[in-house]
């Protein structure tokens, strides 16, 4: 199989394995089985520090990865002499993970105890998100100089650990959503985010005030007025929502807390130049380490994991993926989506019958469900762009692991 792109690059080799279980053989063995499979073992770790890069998952939130996932990875990096950590960077968005005491709470809360994992938390950029590393991008179009979690620059060896899933910005998140935006400190969450900022169509909103209270930069006001017609037929006045861009940063948490669909970024260019900026990141974090990245495609849900809440998935489960390229292994997990049936009753078929009651189903997403779950994204200018940079490949062979 290859990936979309068809440069003239040798194909990365992508390892798979279903989640069928035989034999007595477990989920979290065959996870292990896997990753050694895919040549983790080539990677030098005695008295290494290993930073297993993984998203703990917002309170609330079911659909991030089992710390038994964790467990089974940091046991591999044990048995090779490595000394494991689990990481992340804290968000920029009011939730349970803004600083580094609350963050370890909610990772705790979720289950990623070192009783249950075998290894320790540390958050990747500080009790208050400012420990960062400043770190030149190698080929870099628009971040010169990245800022991550000095804990991943710190790090012998970085390991991705990802919940492969859709996001309302990004179009999926996948290996680089992880490692980018994931590793990145809060001011380098800002810089990431802060190509595109929101507007609210006054029309749609009802002041019910969900987005501010969202908005950690108190950028949103209810100054401004409209008439709402209720479903009784009577009038209300409403307070309708305001975001001062000054303040905005962009993080496009509203977006998610808006269910009258009244928040949209601000203009189209804004979702490619966050993904070709995440890529870049991503390439901050591994250009000058031994990397490996796992993805495990199960409950595949429509958004980012930091919601505190999660829909249903909306396609079927995939697998487990192990691969030394975090580009093919994306391409390699999106592919594999997009062959599977929609399932019924998700953002996804809401979103197709919102479309074809409306203007019609656009072709970019007729037969693309990251796409026709959140219409004004693009996951395709993440990938081309992290080729572009040199940061791996979407040409891919993938190799099953039975």
């Amino acid at each position: 199989m290859e990936g979309m792109h068809m440069a003239e690059t040798t194909p990365a080799k992508v390892y798979f394995t279903n989640l069928r279980s035989y034999g007595r053989e477990s989920q979290l063995d065959k996870l292990k089985r896997l990753i050694r499979r895919a040549g983790i073992d080539q990677i030098d770790f005695e008295n290494k520090f290993v930073a297993i890069k993984i998203h703990f998952g917002e309170l609330g939130n079911l659909s991030f990865l089992r710390p038994n996932y964790a467990r089974a990875v940091a046991d591999v990096v044990k048995e090779l002499g490595g000394k494991p950590f689990l990481t992340d960077c804290n968000t920029l968005y009011v939730g349970s993970r803004k600083n580094a005491l609350e963050h370890i709470d909610c990772a705790y809360q979720n289950g990623f105890t070192p009783y249950a994992t075998g290894c320790q938390v540390i958050i990747a950029d500080g009790l208050k998100g400012t420990d960062e590393a400043l770190v030149p991008v190698k080929n870099g179009e628009y971040v010169k100089e990245a800022k991550i979690g000095q804990a991943l620059m710190d790090a012998d060896i970085v390991i991705s650990l990802t919940h492969f899933k859709g996001h309302e910005q990004a179009g999926f998140g996948g290996c680089m959503k992880n490692l980018g935006m994931g590793g990145g400190s809060r001011a380098g969450k800002m810089e990431q985010h802060a190509a595109g900022k929101p507007d609210v169509a006054a029309e749609k909103c009802i002041g019910c005030h969900a987005c501010e209270r969202i908005c950690a930069h108190g950028a949103v006001s209810f100054e401004d007025t409209r008439e709402r017609e209720l479903p009784n037929g009577q009038t209300r006045t409403v307070h309708v929502a305001k975001i001062d861009h000054d303040r905005c940063v962009g993080c496009g948490r509203c977006i998610g807390a808006c269910n009258q669909d009244a928040i949209a970024p601000g203009y189209d260019a804004a979702v490619d130049v966050l993904n070709c900026k995440i890529a870049e990141y991503t390439q901050a974090v591994v250009q000058d380490c031994p990397n490996f990245h796992i993805s495990i495609a199960m409950d595949i849900s429509p958004n980012c994991d930091c919601h505190p809440e999660n829909d249903t998935p909306i396609v079927p489960d995939l697998g487990m993926f192990a691969s030394f390229d975090p580009v093919a292994i994306d391409q390699a997990a999106i592919d594999m989506a997009l062959a599977q049936p929609a399932l019924p009753n998700t953002e996804l078929t809401d979103m197709r019958a919102k479309l074809e009651a409306g203007d019609g189903v656009p072709e970019r997403c007729e037969h693309d469900h990251f796409n026709m779950t959140h219409p004004d994204t693009n996951w395709r200018s993440m990938i081309e762009h992290a080729e572009k940079i040199g940061l791996g490949t979407s040409r891919y062979e993938l190799i099953e692991v039975k």
